[in-house]
């Protein structure tokens, strides 16, 4: 098995992972559902934009960057989340 060689650039870092929050913060405005679903929704999200956009010529990297780009998404959303309800309880 040959496995493929997955560039990480401007795009992933900048432009995914940003791009994968928007759109499950739009999802989490318009479709009302259980908050336990939104990591999966960011998930989804990431999956999409990778397999069909940034890797669409290769499916397992793909998918790899894909997992990367909705926990990345999940992961900032709660650091954010955390730092700004830090910093309420500060003031």
């Amino acid at each position: 098995m040959d496995f493929p060689t997955i560039h990480t650039n401007f795009w992933d870092a900048v432009i995914a992972v940003p791009l994968v929050l928007v759109l499950t913060q739009l999802f989490k405005t318009f479709v009302k559902i259980p908050k336990t679903y939104i990591p999966t929704i960011a998930l989804f999200f990431g999956l999409l934009i990778s397999i069909f956009i940034s890797h669409r010529n290769h499916l397992v990297a793909g998918i790899f960057m894909g997992w990367f780009y909705g926990y990345a998404a999940i992961g900032s959303y709660s650091s954010l989340k955390t730092t700004i309800i830090s910093f309420r309880k500060k003031t």
